[in-house]
């Protein structure tokens, strides 16, 4: 089963006026919709734009493998485990709140900030709370979130390439630029595609396109 989500049709969120701007691709917050509670282990996708200066103050977070994945500008993160660092352009970071940890997300340099954010669920509670960024992830590098049970890939497409993807029993596409085709349908900037136990399933680069590939199981496990 293919199941295409437009862009435009996601939830605003955010703060305009404090220079936050939000895209809720999932069931979040204020806005509760329980047919779009969550897809595999992905429990949200959100599109986060912040203005020079803007940011999120320190607030908590428990039981949630929360991955970043920064477009344009640069993201300040700090935490209650003490690390801080910036993350650019081409970089992931991957929080793992575990039995709990509070955070600081900023746009502290002099140009607007584009990240994607995606949060996952556990697949066991508790532990250590950590912090990993790379720099600089590859298209041949998936990034495994083993405690969700999930793997992340990047593909970054010329126009005309193509890439398979992945035979898995659940897979989620975000499109974070360019235009992609998938079958009979053309996806822009901010779509998304869940497949359900699909294969041989290819996007096709109609213009240079850059896109995030989840990789899940077939039904999260709770232990």
């Amino acid at each position: 089963m293919i199941q295409v989500h437009a862009g435009a049709e996601r939830y605003r969120g955010g703060d305009p006026e404090a220079g936050i701007e939000t895209l809720h691709a999932f069931s979040f917050g204020p806005h509760y919709d329980p047919a779009n509670l969550r897809f595999g282990a992905l429990i949200a996708c959100n599109e986060e734009r912040l203005a020079p200066g803007a940011g999120f103050d320190e607030h908590p977070h428990r039981d949630t493998e929360i991955v970043t994945w920064v477009v344009e500008g640069e993201l300040t993160h700090r935490d209650s485990t003490g690390h801080e660092t910036t993350v650019g352009p081409g970089d992931l970071a991957r929080l793992t709140a575990a039995d709990g940890v509070r955070h600081i997300e900023r746009n502290d340099g002099p140009e607007p900030l584009r990240f994607v954010q995606m949060w996952l669920a556990p697949t066991e509670f508790g532990g250590t709370p950590s912090y990993d960024v790379v720099r600089g992830l590859t298209d041949n590098a998936p990034y495994a979130v083993p405690r969700a049970g999930a793997t992340l890939h990047v593909r970054r497409l010329a126009a005309g390439e193509s890439t398979e993807v992945p035979a898995a029993p659940r897979v989620y596409v975000q499109v974070v630029r360019g235009e992609l085709r998938l079958g009979e349908d053309v996806l822009v900037s901010g779509d998304a595609v869940r497949l359900t136990e699909e294969r041989g399933a290819l996007l096709r680069a109609e213009r240079p396109a850059e896109c995030l590939v989840w990789e899940m199981g077939a039904e999260p496990r709770y232990v």
